[in-house]
């Protein structure tokens, strides 16, 4: 079964609507604080850059030329969009709640 019309373009601006909110609360909550970091700071920066990757290969995955019209890449698409925004919401709620 073939993906909807617009899959692409909305998993691709998905994509990026949540990696620009992701950047957005990194840079307000405090990477550039002075003092040391905690335990949990590191933990909120590894699943956000993890987060990001996963966001930013959101567009090269849908995008890549298949060989078969009906192999399409939108369901891994739609999963690394998941992984992305799940990582980066955990790293907010980490970031929240310590």
């Amino acid at each position: 079964m073939r993906a909807p019309a617009g899959s692409v373009t909305g998993l691709c601006s998905a994509s990026a609507t949540m990696f620009a909110v992701g950047m957005a609360f990194l840079g307000y909550w405090g990477v550039y604080d002075q003092g040391p970091w905690r335990i949990s700071d590191y933990f909120v920066v590894a699943l956000a850059i993890i987060g990001f990757a996963a966001l930013g290969s959101v567009p090269w995955i849908v995008t890549t030329p298949v060989a078969e019209e009906e192999a399409e890449k939108v369901v891994g698409a739609r999963r690394a969009l998941a992984l992305g925004v799940a990582l980066i919401w955990l790293s907010v709620c980490i970031a929240v709640f310590t």
